[in-house]
């Protein structure tokens, strides 16, 4: 049985294609240079081609009519105007004609005439000829039979009294003649376009070509290896489109190279951290379990030491999970859907130990029952988590005799629902006004890391939103988050900085 060969891959075939097609379309610039000018020189040439092979046969047929009005000559200094048939031949042969006649005076007069033909001839009416005939005629004369004969009037020269001449002329040897000067006209321009395509691609490919492909290697070889030294590109000094791409990709290298550098040092420094704080973490457990171990003894002076044990325990331990948290690529999207605010700010001020109570920070919710926003809910409580750990923090920092309040409010803006969280704490200073939102560089305290702001602005932007301090002083420190009031997903953000 003979074997069934099984049919090529549709992806194979697909490639055959691309390859086929590069036979007839060179992928290189040069070459495509070189094809396009000899190309574009050989369509010149033929958008040229009609009017001269026009004015080739036009000229042609004058110079038949003008030898054949000087052969007429002749018969005027002959006896009666009658020359001999043998003389009228010659006349006519030298003169390339067949029949010469002239009008004068609304007479026509055949003055040479040699043998009749069958066929009558097409006619030509040199003048008064529309361009269009103009430009048709050499094509019309080319695709004619051999045995044809042209009929041509035309204006005397030499005869002042007569009103035109007309002569009939064999068709074959002006068809010879302008099919030779077709193909002449054909080879010319075939070597002006082969020749203009050698000088172009010649100068392109010096002041074009090469210097791209220099950078395109350059380019190539940054991308394998940016640390391979010949993958930089010395700028040539040329002052040109090409010099300035030189210098922009030089600049370009230089900056790649520095981010990759820090972005390696930045990997090295993150992995190292994420040890660090993996063990701190179980130490920091280790200390809090200590701690509430000595919740049960009764000595008061442990009593007394234990809660600023506890809030410094909090704060390295959110420190820990802060920087972990920091660290990751960028936050999950946010999963909308309506949240009852005022339960949210509960839950919050909860977490962030803000109490209803005279005796702590009290908290103060100013939105109504029934307000809802759209968010992310997960998302939304660390946004109030860090805001109001803030505000408690910050009223911290004063005198404990002065009782500290934090007031959460909301309202609508347009297409927005603004979240606004007002402490009475110190305000922030100058510094740190400037820096709120950078991490690592933001806080306003001495042991913090100023990833809370960062973080939340970056949640709040996740959302479509914004995250904005409007006011700080000594009567306290406001901050407003401003959230899509509803409408499709936002498109995420970068991160955060500032």
């Amino acid at each position: 049985m003979a074997e069934v060969q099984a049919p090529e891959p549709t992806a194979a075939r697909a490639g055959w294609g691309r390859t086929g097609r590069r036979l007839f379309w060179p992928g290189g610039l040069s070459a495509r240079l070189l094809l396009l000018t000899a190309l574009f020189v050989a369509l010149a040439g033929a958008f040229i081609l009609p009017p001269a092979l026009a004015a080739f046969e036009r000229n042609w047929l004058l110079d038949r009519v003008r030898a054949a009005e000087l052969a007429s000559l002749a018969t005027e200094i002959a006896p009666d105007r009658v020359v001999s048939e043998k003389l009228s031949s010659q006349l006519l042969a030298g003169a390339g004609v067949e029949t010469v006649a002239i009008q004068s005076r609304g007479l026509r007069r055949l003055v040479l005439q040699g043998p009749r033909r069958d066929e009558a001839p097409y006619f030509v009416d040199l003048r008064q000829q529309a361009v269009s005939s103009w430009l048709i005629a050499p094509f019309l004369t080319l695709s004619a039979g051999d045995d044809r004969a042209v009929r041509v009037i035309a204006e005397p020269r030499f005869r002042e009294e007569a009103e035109f001449i007309e002569v009939v002329a064999p068709h074959a040897p002006l068809k010879d003649e302008l099919k030779a000067y077709l193909w002449q006209m054909v080879f010319t321009t075939l070597f002006v376009a082969g020749l203009a395509g050698a000088l172009v691609f010649l100068s392109l490919n010096f002041f074009l070509v090469r210097p791209m492909q220099r950078i395109t290697r350059a380019m190539e070889r940054f991308r394998a290896d940016p640390d391979d030294p010949a993958a930089h590109l010395e700028p040539s000094g040329r002052r040109d489109e090409i010099g300035r791409a030189e210098i922009e990709l030089d600049r370009m290298q230089a900056d790649l190279r520095v981010a990759l550098a820090s972005r390696a040092r930045l990997a090295a420094l993150g992995e190292a951290v994420a040890k660090i704080n993996h063990d701190l973490r179980n130490m920091l457990t280790s200390a809090q379990m200590a701690s509430e171990r000595l919740a049960s003894v009764p000595d008061p002076r442990v009593a007394q030491a234990l809660p600023r044990l506890e809030r410094a325990l909090d704060r390295a331990v959110r420190l820990a999970s802060d920087v972990l948290a920091y660290g990751k690529t960028q936050e999950a999207p946010p999963s909308l859907s309506p949240v009852v605010l005022s339960e949210a700010l509960a839950a919050a001020a909860e977490e962030s130990r803000l109490t209803d109570r005279p005796e702590g920070i009290l908290f103060v919710c100013e939105v109504q029952p029934g307000v809802q926003v759209q968010a992310d809910p997960d998302q939304l409580h660390r946004i109030l988590v860090n805001l109001m750990r803030n505000a408690r923090e910050a009223i911290e920092v004063v005198t404990p005799a002065r009782s500290g309040v934090v007031r959460a409010g909301w309202r609508r803006e347009g297409e927005s629902d603004v979240i606004t969280l007002a402490d009475n704490g110190p305000g922030l200073s100058e510094r740190a006004r400037d820096r709120i939102f950078q991490p690592f560089s933001g806080s306003g305290r001495p042991d913090g890391a100023g990833l809370g702001l960062a973080i939340a602005r970056e949640l709040v932007q996740g959302h479509g939103g914004d995250l904005a301090l409007t006011a700080t002083g000594p009567a306290g420190t406001v901050f407003e988050v401003q959230l899509p009031a509803a409408g499709p997903r936002p498109a995420r953000r970068g991160r955060a900085e500032g």
